[in-house]
Protein backbone atom coordinates (compact mmCIF):
# COMPACT_ATOMS: atom_id res chain seq x y z
CA UNK A 1 0.00 0.00 0.00
CA UNK A 2 2.84 2.41 0.94
CA UNK A 3 4.52 1.67 -2.39
CA UNK A 4 1.29 2.47 -4.28
CA UNK A 5 0.87 5.78 -2.44
CA UNK A 6 4.47 6.82 -3.24
CA UNK A 7 4.07 5.80 -6.85
CA UNK A 8 0.83 7.81 -7.12
CA UNK A 9 2.58 10.87 -5.66
CA UNK A 10 5.42 10.46 -8.16
CA UNK A 11 2.98 10.28 -11.07
CA UNK A 12 1.13 13.40 -9.88
CA UNK A 13 4.43 15.30 -9.51
CA UNK A 14 5.54 14.26 -13.00
CA UNK A 15 2.22 15.33 -14.51
CA UNK A 16 2.50 18.71 -12.77
CA UNK A 17 5.96 19.30 -14.25
CA UNK A 18 4.73 18.33 -17.72
CA UNK A 19 1.74 20.65 -17.47
CA UNK A 20 3.86 23.61 -16.30
CA UNK A 21 6.37 23.01 -19.11
CA UNK A 22 3.57 22.82 -21.67
CA UNK A 23 2.09 26.06 -20.35
CA UNK A 24 5.44 27.89 -20.68
CA UNK A 25 5.90 26.65 -24.20
CA UNK A 26 2.42 27.80 -25.16
CA UNK A 27 3.00 31.18 -23.56
CA UNK A 28 6.15 31.68 -25.58
CA UNK A 29 4.76 30.29 -28.80
CA UNK A 30 1.42 32.06 -28.84
CA UNK A 31 2.08 35.34 -27.04
CA UNK A 32 5.67 35.94 -28.15
CA UNK A 33 6.47 36.94 -24.58
CA UNK A 34 10.13 37.43 -23.73
CA UNK A 35 10.45 34.48 -21.37
CA UNK A 36 13.88 34.27 -19.79
CA UNK A 37 15.76 30.99 -19.42
CA UNK A 38 19.31 31.22 -18.15
CA UNK A 39 19.52 34.87 -19.24
CA UNK A 40 18.43 34.18 -22.83
CA UNK A 41 15.20 35.25 -24.48
CA UNK A 42 13.01 33.47 -26.98
CA UNK A 43 12.48 36.57 -29.09
CA UNK A 44 14.39 39.37 -30.79
CA UNK A 45 15.03 42.50 -28.76
CA UNK A 46 15.67 46.12 -29.71
CA UNK A 47 18.45 48.16 -28.10
CA UNK A 48 17.44 49.57 -24.71
CA UNK A 49 20.92 50.60 -23.54
CA UNK A 50 24.58 49.97 -24.32
CA UNK A 51 27.24 48.26 -22.22
CA UNK A 52 30.17 50.67 -21.99
CA UNK A 53 32.87 51.66 -19.51
CA UNK A 54 32.46 55.29 -20.54
CA UNK A 55 30.24 57.53 -18.42
CA UNK A 56 28.14 58.52 -21.39
CA UNK A 57 24.41 58.73 -22.07
CA UNK A 58 22.08 59.59 -24.95
CA UNK A 59 19.09 61.93 -24.66
CA UNK A 60 16.21 61.31 -27.05
CA UNK A 61 12.95 63.06 -27.90
CA UNK A 62 9.93 61.58 -29.69
CA UNK A 63 8.10 64.03 -31.94
CA UNK A 64 4.56 63.22 -33.01
CA UNK A 65 2.46 66.27 -32.16
CA UNK A 66 3.25 69.94 -31.71
CA UNK A 67 6.45 71.89 -32.34
CA UNK A 68 6.12 74.97 -30.14
CA UNK A 69 8.78 73.71 -27.71
CA UNK A 70 11.17 72.30 -30.32
CA UNK A 71 13.39 75.35 -30.77
CA UNK A 72 13.60 75.87 -27.01
CA UNK A 73 14.90 72.31 -26.69
CA UNK A 74 17.40 72.98 -29.47
CA UNK A 75 18.52 76.22 -27.79
CA UNK A 76 19.17 74.29 -24.57
CA UNK A 77 21.21 71.64 -26.38
CA UNK A 78 23.21 74.41 -28.06
CA UNK A 79 23.75 76.32 -24.81
CA UNK A 80 25.16 73.24 -23.09
CA UNK A 81 27.08 72.18 -26.20
CA UNK A 82 25.62 68.67 -26.36
CA UNK A 83 23.90 66.44 -28.90
CA UNK A 84 20.69 64.44 -28.74
CA UNK A 85 18.26 62.43 -30.89
CA UNK A 86 14.84 63.10 -32.34
CA UNK A 87 12.54 60.32 -33.52
CA UNK A 88 9.90 61.87 -35.76
CA UNK A 89 6.65 60.65 -37.28
CA UNK A 90 6.04 61.40 -40.95
CA UNK A 91 3.02 63.65 -40.41
CA UNK A 92 5.10 65.72 -37.97
CA UNK A 93 7.92 65.97 -40.50
CA UNK A 94 5.45 67.01 -43.23
CA UNK A 95 3.76 69.59 -41.02
CA UNK A 96 7.00 71.13 -39.73
CA UNK A 97 9.61 70.64 -42.49
CA UNK A 98 11.43 73.88 -41.69
CA UNK A 99 11.74 72.91 -38.03
CA UNK A 100 12.97 69.42 -38.93
CA UNK A 101 15.51 70.89 -41.33
CA UNK A 102 16.73 73.32 -38.65
CA UNK A 103 17.17 70.46 -36.17
CA UNK A 104 19.16 68.46 -38.69
CA UNK A 105 21.32 71.37 -39.83
CA UNK A 106 22.09 72.46 -36.26
CA UNK A 107 24.66 69.71 -35.83
CA UNK A 108 23.06 69.02 -32.44
CA UNK A 109 20.37 66.53 -33.40
CA UNK A 110 20.47 63.12 -35.04
CA UNK A 111 17.13 62.25 -36.66
CA UNK A 112 15.49 58.83 -36.64
CA UNK A 113 12.07 57.59 -37.71
CA UNK A 114 9.17 57.06 -35.34
CA UNK A 115 7.03 55.49 -38.12
CA UNK A 116 4.74 56.97 -40.75
CA UNK A 117 1.37 57.11 -38.97
CA UNK A 118 2.22 56.16 -35.33
CA UNK A 119 0.37 52.81 -35.21
CA UNK A 120 0.79 49.78 -32.96
CA UNK A 121 3.19 48.17 -35.39
CA UNK A 122 3.09 44.69 -33.85
CA UNK A 123 -0.46 44.45 -35.21
CA UNK A 124 0.62 45.14 -38.82
CA UNK A 125 1.48 42.74 -41.62
CA UNK A 126 4.97 42.60 -43.13
CA UNK A 127 3.85 44.72 -46.10
CA UNK A 128 2.26 47.31 -43.83
CA UNK A 129 5.38 47.47 -41.67
CA UNK A 130 7.59 47.95 -44.70
CA UNK A 131 5.33 50.76 -45.97
CA UNK A 132 5.38 52.49 -42.59
CA UNK A 133 9.16 52.39 -42.43
CA UNK A 134 9.98 53.15 -46.05
CA UNK A 135 7.53 56.06 -46.26
CA UNK A 136 8.84 57.70 -43.11
CA UNK A 137 12.47 57.22 -44.08
CA UNK A 138 11.88 58.78 -47.50
CA UNK A 139 10.12 61.84 -46.08
CA UNK A 140 12.80 62.48 -43.45
CA UNK A 141 15.68 61.90 -45.87
CA UNK A 142 14.08 64.17 -48.49
CA UNK A 143 13.76 66.98 -45.92
CA UNK A 144 17.14 66.62 -44.20
CA UNK A 145 19.26 65.20 -46.99
CA UNK A 146 20.63 62.65 -44.51
CA UNK A 147 20.26 58.88 -44.34
CA UNK A 148 18.00 57.45 -41.62
CA UNK A 149 19.22 54.32 -39.84
CA UNK A 150 17.57 54.57 -36.40
CA UNK A 151 13.97 53.63 -35.61
CA UNK A 152 11.86 53.83 -32.47
CA UNK A 153 8.52 51.95 -32.49
CA UNK A 154 5.47 53.98 -31.44
CA UNK A 155 4.33 53.13 -27.90
CA UNK A 156 7.49 51.01 -27.56
CA UNK A 157 5.41 48.26 -29.21
CA UNK A 158 7.26 45.62 -31.23
CA UNK A 159 7.50 41.95 -32.15
CA UNK A 160 9.96 39.74 -34.02
CA UNK A 161 8.42 40.57 -37.39
CA UNK A 162 8.85 44.31 -36.88
CA UNK A 163 12.48 43.95 -35.78
CA UNK A 164 13.28 41.70 -38.74
CA UNK A 165 11.67 44.04 -41.27
CA UNK A 166 13.44 47.05 -39.76
CA UNK A 167 16.76 45.22 -39.95
CA UNK A 168 16.16 44.44 -43.63
CA UNK A 169 15.89 48.16 -44.27
CA UNK A 170 19.13 48.88 -42.44
CA UNK A 171 17.46 50.24 -39.32
CA UNK A 172 18.60 49.75 -35.73
CA UNK A 173 15.53 49.56 -33.50
CA UNK A 174 15.98 51.73 -30.40
CA UNK A 175 14.05 51.73 -27.14
CA UNK A 176 15.14 53.29 -23.82
CA UNK A 177 16.07 52.23 -20.31
CA UNK A 178 15.27 55.54 -18.59
CA UNK A 179 11.79 57.06 -19.01
CA UNK A 180 11.54 60.67 -17.86
CA UNK A 181 7.74 60.24 -17.63
CA UNK A 182 7.32 63.73 -19.07
CA UNK A 183 4.19 62.40 -20.78
CA UNK A 184 2.67 62.10 -17.30
CA UNK A 185 3.25 65.83 -16.83
CA UNK A 186 5.58 65.40 -13.87
CA UNK A 187 7.16 68.57 -12.55
CA UNK A 188 10.55 69.55 -13.94
CA UNK A 189 12.20 68.70 -10.62
CA UNK A 190 10.51 65.28 -10.38
CA UNK A 191 11.56 64.45 -13.94
CA UNK A 192 15.17 65.41 -13.30
CA UNK A 193 15.30 63.45 -10.04
CA UNK A 194 13.90 60.38 -11.79
CA UNK A 195 16.41 60.52 -14.65
CA UNK A 196 19.39 61.14 -12.37
CA UNK A 197 18.36 58.25 -10.14
CA UNK A 198 17.90 55.74 -12.95
CA UNK A 199 20.67 56.56 -15.43
CA UNK A 200 23.84 54.46 -15.79
CA UNK A 201 26.67 54.15 -18.31
CA UNK A 202 25.21 53.70 -21.79
CA UNK A 203 21.67 54.70 -20.85
CA UNK A 204 19.17 55.99 -23.40
CA UNK A 205 16.77 58.56 -21.92
CA UNK A 206 13.24 58.98 -23.28
CA UNK A 207 11.60 62.41 -23.45
CA UNK A 208 9.01 64.00 -25.71
CA UNK A 209 9.15 67.04 -27.92
CA UNK A 210 5.81 68.31 -26.59
CA UNK A 211 6.12 67.34 -22.91
CA UNK A 212 4.50 69.93 -20.64
CA UNK A 213 7.58 70.46 -18.45
CA UNK A 214 10.31 68.97 -20.64
CA UNK A 215 11.88 72.31 -21.55
CA UNK A 216 12.14 73.28 -17.88
CA UNK A 217 13.48 69.87 -16.85
CA UNK A 218 16.14 69.59 -19.55
CA UNK A 219 18.70 72.00 -18.00
CA UNK A 220 18.28 70.26 -14.62
CA UNK A 221 18.86 66.87 -16.25
CA UNK A 222 21.88 68.01 -18.24
CA UNK A 223 23.53 69.82 -15.31
CA UNK A 224 22.80 66.93 -12.97
CA UNK A 225 24.33 64.39 -15.34
CA UNK A 226 27.38 66.58 -15.95
CA UNK A 227 27.87 66.93 -12.20
CA UNK A 228 27.87 63.13 -11.98
CA UNK A 229 30.61 63.00 -14.60
CA UNK A 230 28.51 61.98 -17.59
CA UNK A 231 29.09 63.12 -21.15
CA UNK A 232 26.58 62.98 -23.99
CA UNK A 233 26.50 61.15 -27.30
CA UNK A 234 23.94 60.64 -30.01
CA UNK A 235 22.48 57.15 -30.14
CA UNK A 236 24.24 56.62 -33.45
CA UNK A 237 27.56 57.26 -31.73
CA UNK A 238 26.66 55.25 -28.64
CA UNK A 239 25.54 51.94 -30.18
CA UNK A 240 27.72 49.23 -31.71
CA UNK A 241 27.12 48.76 -35.42
CA UNK A 242 28.40 45.18 -35.65
CA UNK A 243 29.89 42.33 -33.60
CA UNK A 244 27.40 42.70 -30.78
CA UNK A 245 24.72 40.79 -28.93
CA UNK A 246 21.72 41.93 -26.88
CA UNK A 247 21.08 40.41 -23.46
CA UNK A 248 17.67 39.64 -21.94
CA UNK A 249 17.34 43.22 -20.63
CA UNK A 250 17.90 44.75 -24.05
CA UNK A 251 21.42 45.89 -23.23
CA UNK A 252 23.71 45.86 -26.25
CA UNK A 253 27.05 44.21 -25.54
CA UNK A 254 30.22 44.15 -27.63
CA UNK A 255 31.30 40.62 -28.49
Amino acid sequence: MKFLVMRKKGIVKTLAVVLVSAFLLLAVGFTGSAAVFGGKTTRKLPIYSVETEEKTVALSFDASWGADKTLDILDTLTRYDIQANYFVVSFWAEKYPDVLKKLSESGRVEIGTHSNTHPHMSKLSKNQIELELRSSMEIIEKTTGKKVDLFRPPFGDYNDTLLSEAEKLGLYTIQWDVDSLDWKELSATAMAERVLKCVKNGSIVLMHNDGKNTVQALPLIIEGLKNKGYSFKTIGELIYRDNYEIDHTGRQIRR
